[in-house]
């Protein structure tokens, strides 16, 4: 699969996971070093946010945005993945006031899980997965340009049937 960037075509390393396919593991930690995996994640339905670098406009914008929106939904996991390190990570969230599940992939485990590598970018692909507690992929987007936002509202719904 490919994306853009600046206009550029820049090649995803590795299989997407599609939906109706079983969510790949993963093994990742968050802001307080506690390891948190896919399984942990299960007992909810969960919404992952993956953005390339949190200290850009729009994945700024998109972490926000989801936040703004589900930080304070019961019953469901937000999760907002990204390959920049525990301090930056750690200095965004303080910056923008904002207190949520973040998990860094600074050896892109993930992404190479997911197929959201990037190699000659370095970073990760814009994606959204909305994964059931049984560890299905049931919505999926990989943001076919970087500079640009995900398709927000669909993946909300798709994690609001899962509550019903």
């Amino acid at each position: 699969m490919n994306v853009t960037f600046l206009g550029k075509k820049l090649t995803l390393e590795g299989v997407q996971p599609k939906v109706g396919e079983k969510a790949p593991d993963f093994h990742l930690f968050n802001l307080d070093e506690k390891e948190v995996s896919l399984s942990d994640l299960l007992t909810k339905p969960t919404l992952i946010s993956v953005v390339p670098n949190i200290d850009t406009k729009i994945c700024s914008i998109q972490t926000k945005k989801f936040y703004q929106e589900l930080g304070a939904v019961e019953g469901i996991h937000l999760v907002t993945i990204s390959d920049n390190t525990r301090e930056e990570q750690a200095g965004w969230c303080a910056t923008e006031g904002v207190e949520m599940e973040f998990l860094h992939d600074t050896d892109r485990t993930f992404g190479k899980a997911y197929g959201l590598f990037i190699p000659k970018f370095g970073h990760l692909a814009r994606a959204t997965f909305v994964i059931d507690t049984d560890g299905t992929i049931v919505y999926e987007e990989i943001v076919p340009k970087i500079g640009q936002e995900p398709e927000y509202q669909p993946a909300i719904k798709a994690l609001e049937e899962l509550k019903k």
